[in-house]
């Protein structure tokens, strides 16, 4: 597949070997930016709205202002994917930053963002969907701000690492022991027919793949309750798992050295997960 990233401020589109940044760019030196990452399937963006419309939250917040208007980037999006003959499953990585200025810390005048959006070929990991991951918990020492999708994301690198050089696929994090979400996804306890999640506050991402992970569980009358769990509470519950854009809905068995329940994938949790891939038009029969 060929990649051409799109410079969205210039509506034209580069191939990604000729892409070229300068040094005083504002999203490099100071993490001034935004982003978002948007699941394809089956050459088809899932979710592609509700990713556009907190690209505008996350730029409103931090007072950039983007070079278009959703219909219009929506339009561009749908080209590149037509560009790239993007057929098979993918991902796509959009981010806009404030521009190129001399480095001040205060915001440039009359100098406008940066934004830029490439895509590639990203395989659902099956066995990891249907055999569940692993996770470690580390202290949730990020900014209050978590509801900005910011640039800003040393402290997730950091905890996802330590999950990696852990032989796990996660860190879970928490505050004082209470968990707000992972470093990459949001995370969700199942206790006796309840799933307990963390408030959308602005402590936590509001993940797009959240959204509609509430909206399955009303469908099936399964009480989903924006209420904080704490990391003591993970050894009884009767299951665990993640979601985003790129883990879909991902059973977690094991915590740090606790086994959660038989280690094995719950039935909420299937139930979950079978309902994103018909949303996703991943399988065509009903759940």
């Amino acid at each position: 597949m060929s990649v051409y990233p799109v410079i969205m401020s210039q509506t034209n589109f580069v191939h990604r070997d000729n892409l070229t940044y300068p040094y005083e760019e504002r999203g490099l030196q100071f993490g001034d930016g935004v982003y978002e990452v948007i699941r394809i399937y089956n050459g088809k963006y899932y979710l592609l709205e509700e990713h556009i419309n907190r690209l505008f939250r996350s730029a409103e917040a931090i007072k950039i202002e983007l070079p278009f208007s959703k219909d219009e980037i929506t339009t561009l999006l749908q080209e590149l994917l037509e560009k790239n003959s993007m057929s098979t499953d993918g991902k796509l990585y959009m981010q806009a930053s404030r521009g190129t200025a001399p480095r001040e810390h205060t915001f440039p005048t009359d100098v406008p963002a940066n934004v830029y959006a490439y895509m590639e070929d990203f395989p659902r990991n099956l066995k990891n969907l249907s055999d569940g991951v692993s996770t470690i918990t580390r202290r949730d020492v990020r900014w209050e701000n978590c509801y900005i999708k910011s640039l800003n994301l040393l402290p997730n690198v950091i905890a996802k690492q330590e999950a990696k050089e852990n032989g796990s696929y996660e860190a879970i994090l928490h505050k004082d022991g209470v968990v707000t979400e992972c470093s990459s996804s949001n995370v969700y306890l199942v206790k006796d027919g309840k799933v307990y999640t963390h408030p959308t506050t602005n402590n936590i991402l509001h993940g797009c793949v959240r959204m509609r992970i509430e909206k399955f569980a009303r469908d099936f009358d399964i009480p989903l309750i924006e209420e904080p769990f704490s990391i003591s509470d993970i050894a009884t519950a009767d299951e665990l798992f993640l979601s985003s854009s790129t883990s879909e809905v991902l059973p977690i068995v094991k915590v740090d050295n606790d086994t959660i329940s038989n280690g094995r994938p719950g039935k909420i949790t299937k139930r979950l997960q079978e309902a994103y891939e018909l949303d996703a038009n991943l399988i065509k029969h009903k759940v």
